[in-house]
This record gives C-alpha cells, sequence and structure tokens, in this order.
C-alpha cells in the first residue's frame, strides 16, 4: 500500500511535488514547535491551531502571529523559528539542494525540474548554480544586517544577549521577510528611529524584488559593464517594483499627513510612508499600529499587498510582473494593438495567459476568502480588517489590523490556507489544481463571441 502510494507521488507533476513538499515542511514545523521545551509559559495554555499558525506563517514567511513570540517562546524556540523563516525564505528545494550537494547526492532531471518550478524559472540548466548563489546571498545580506543590528542595540540597550538575539532574528525576518518579531509591538518604538528603518527597509527589498535581479546586479558590477545585457525579467521586475514604492508612499503619505503623521512632521511621514510601502511588498514589520491608520490608507495597503513581491523571491501575491503585464495589456489593448512589448521585447503570449489565469481566480480565492470569514464572524469585525488579514495572507506580507489573534479557529485555518498558497506561488497552485499539462491532438473551428 505504501510503494503504491509512494510510487503515485513519484509520477505527479512537479508543481503537485512542490505543494507535497510544502506540506510535510509545514507538518514537521508544527510537530517540531510542538515540543514543551520551546515555550516559556505554560504548555497546556497552547493550542494546537496557533501552532500550527505560527509553524505556517514562519515557513511561508508571512508574519501574522496569534501569540506574542518574544513572550511565548525560549531561545531555542527563537531559533527554531529563524531555522523555519530561512527554509521558507529560499524555498524547500533551495535547502534540499544544498543537502544533497553536501551528502554528494546527484542531482537529477527531475530535482532539477522541481527547483525551476520552486523558483519560478523557465528553464532547467542553471538551476543549482541559481540555488547556491540564492542561499550565498541570502546569507552575506543576514550577516550584514546582523552585526549592523548588534552594533545598535548594543549601544543602546548595553546588554551583549539581548543584542545578539534581536539583532539575528531581525535581520532574518527582514531578508527573508519573514515579518515576526521578538519585540512584541513590530517595530512601532522605532517610529523615529530612521537608522534602523532605512537597513530594515533595504533587507526587505532585496528579499522581495527576486533572487535573479540580485544575481543580475552582482554580475553586473564584478563584470565588464558594457557588455553586460540586464534581462526583460529584472527590467520590468524593478521598473513595476520602484513604481509601486513611489505611488504607495505617495498614496500613503496623502492619506495620512494629515491623520495619523500629523504629529511626525515632514520627515517622519515622509520615512513612514516609505517604511509601509515598502513592508506592503511582503516584509510584515510595521513602524506604526496598522488599526491606527484610515480606512483609505488600508485599502490602499491591502491592494499593494495583494500585488505583492517579484517572482522567484521571498515574497506571495499575484507578483509584480503579473501586474506589469495587465497594466501592458491594458495599454495595447486601448491602443488597438494586437501584441504587447516592453523594452522592445514582445511579451509571450503564453505569459499574458498565465498572468490573466492567476489575476482571475486570485481576485476570485480572495472574494471567497473574505466572504467566508465574513460569514464565519458574523460581524464581529469590520469588513476593511478582514480584507486586509486575508491580503496579507495572501501576499505573505504579514501586517495586521490586530485581529489575527481574536479570529475563530476555522477563519484561521482558511488565513493558514492563503498564506501557503502564497509561499508556494499562484502559478503552482493552479497547475496543482489542473494537474499535468496536456497539448490537443486537435482544434475546434474558432468562432467570435460578444464582449464588453
Amino acid at each position: 500500500m505504501f510503494r503504491k502510494m509512494l510510487a503515485r507521488i513519484k509520477n505527479y507533476s512537479p508543481q503537485r511535488l512542490i505543494f507535497f513538499y510544502y506540506l510535510i515542511a509545514v507538518s514537521a514545523a508544527t510537530l517540531l514547535l510542538l515540543i514543551p521545551v520551546f515555550y516559556r509559559v505554560d504548555y497546556d495554555t497552547i493550542e494546537f491551531i496557533d501552532v500550527l499558525f505560527i509553524a505556517s506563517s514562519a515557513l511561508s514567511v508571512t508574519g501574522l502571529s496569534t501569540m506574542d513570540i518574544a513572550e511565548t517562546f525560549t531561545v531555542p524556540g527563537y531559533a527554531v523559528i529563524m531555522f523555519i523563516m530561512n527554509l521558507g525564505g529560499v524555498g524547500i528545494m533551495a535547502m534540499g539542494t544544498m543537502v544533497w550537494l553536501i551528502l554528494g547526492q546527484k542531482i537529477g532531471l527531475r530535482e532539477r525540474m522541481q527547483i525551476m518550478v520552486d523558483t519560478n524559472q523557465y528553464k532547467i540548466s542553471g538551476g543549482v548554480k541559481l540555488i547556491i548563489d540564492i542561499i550565498v546571498l541570502i546569507f552575506i545580506i543576514e550577516l550584514l544586517g546582523a552585526i549592523y543590528y548588534f552594533i545598535v542595540f548594543l549601544t543602546g540597550s548595553g546588554d551583549f544577549n539581548y543584542a545578539l538575539m534581536h539583532s539575528v532574528f531581525l535581520s532574518i525576518s527582514a531578508t527573508t521577510n519573514g515579518g515576526l518579531d521578538l519585540f512584541s509591538t513590530s517595530l512601532t518604538g522605532y517610529d523615529t528611529a530612521y537608522h534602523i528603518q532605512l537597513p530594515v527597509m533595504i533587507q526587505i527589498v532585496l528579499g522581495s524584488i527576486g533572487y535573479p535581479v540580485l544575481i543580475e546586479v552582482r554580475n553586473y558590477l564584478s563584470r565588464r559593464r558594457k557588455h553586460f545585457r540586464f534581462s526583460l525579467f529584472t527590467k520590468i521586475t524593478t521598473s513595476t517594483y520602484g513604481a509601486l514604492f513611489v505611488v504607495g508612499a505617495v498614496m500613503i503619505f496623502i492619506s495620512e499627513w494629515q491623520d495619523y503623521f500629523k504629529e511626525y512632521g515632514i520627515t517622519g511621514a515622509m520615512m513612514n510612508s516609505m517604511f509601509l510601502s515598502v513592508t506592503s511588498r511582503s516584509g510584515g514589520l510595521t513602524t506604526v499600529p496598522i488599526e491606527q491608520l484610515s480606512e483609505a490608507t488600508q485599502m490602499f495597503m491591502s491592494a499593494l499587498m495583494f500585488i505583492g513581491a517579484s517572482p522567484s523571491s521571498a515574497g506571495g501575491g499575484i507578483r509584480t510582473t503579473t501586474f506589469a503585464i495587465l497594466l501592458l495589456f491594458l495599454i495595447s489593448f486601448s491602443r488597438g494593438h494586437s501584441k504587447i512589448h516592453a523594452f522592445k521585447r514582445n511579451i509571450a503570449r503564453a505569459d499574458i495567459e498565465r498572468a490573466f489565469a492567476v489575476i482571475s481566480l486570485a481576485v476570485f480565492l480572495v472574494f471567497a476568502g473574505v466572504t467566508s470569514i465574513v460569514f464565519i464572524e458574523n460581524g464581529r469585525f469590520e469588513v476593511v480588517h478582514i480584507l486586509f488579514e486575508v491580503t496579507s495572507a495572501f501576499g505573505t506580507a504579514g501586517t495586521s489590523t490586530g485581529i489575527t489573534e481574536d479570529l475563530s479557529a476555522l477563519s484561521k485555518l482558511i488565513i493558514i490556507a492563503f498564506m501557503f498558497i502564497g509561499r508556494i506561488g499562484f502559478v503552482s497552485f493552479i497547475f496543482f489544481i489542473g494537474g499535468r499539462q496536456k497539448k490537443h491532438s486537435h482544434q475546434f473551428p474558432e468562432e467570435r463571441i460578444m464582449v464588453g
């Protein structure tokens, strides 16, 4: 029976295998966090759903939490959560590949195909090298961040152990876009500490802009620049990411300038607006209490979280390239063009179809998720707060209006499902539902229908 099941699983498509790998990882992380030694509070007061929620949040590098991490877990518990965030940040296949390489195992074609799916690549070649480059880059970014935060926290507190633990945890959380923290109130105590805000923003950007982008920039800086050409992916990703950052910061600034940011002054308002715009990509950390912001700001941040980060990054959502393709299509369609292009390159029809499939299903699922939680909670929370929570989970952003802990068990399961989908990627989720891709050997006659 077990052998038949194993043989059947091996015949699954790479997308379905990735789904099961993450499912196994969530289960393992949950079982690990069930060990009493990781808790500083009475273990009997810990609900299983909350342990599952934290494990899912850490592995999906979301940052939503139903309990106070600092007050609930011990130092070994912190270490486990940091490991899980790193596992989720670089991806299951990346960690698996490193283990295989360390053990001297051969990376076969099937494993390379799974790496390709997990990292959102279109070609098998170069997958292992990409994985190694990603892990090295993330380690360097986390190390540099931890050193800087350690100096800052040690200077401020004079406590070596406090500075060490908080600096390492913050650096890992920011780089992997994990969003969890040991400050109990995220970074709201650092709303005017720009020397903390700026490096955290940089780490969130580096973790969410797309690992291939970082590798291309590294290659550009290390080679003769006049012979280097950035890929279309990097050009679209960086331009879209940058545009969303600017628009997000400006809109949040305008929305809160005469409201929550009234006492901050121009510099404080600008810095916190930029931080909120960046963290809406998938960061999870926040310098201001989200529940105290206006509904307009919360709605706009929900839209940013729905778009999410870039492909092949630590973030979720529909991804920046999907949003870019939608905008380019609308511009081309309004001008009567049959093809869409960017940076003197035509966009492949398959990518356009994939983008619209992702957007359509994402809108449907988010609507269904919000409606379900509204029905389950029966008026306990405002709809805008529920929408914020669902898009935060879907975009693996991790910011919250403060309702996470008070959600019912069934609502928490829905949020967990959205975090899970956000981490494995929406394309992989669509292919998981549909199974293996099949090419039809015949075609039907084409006929036009009225649209719009």
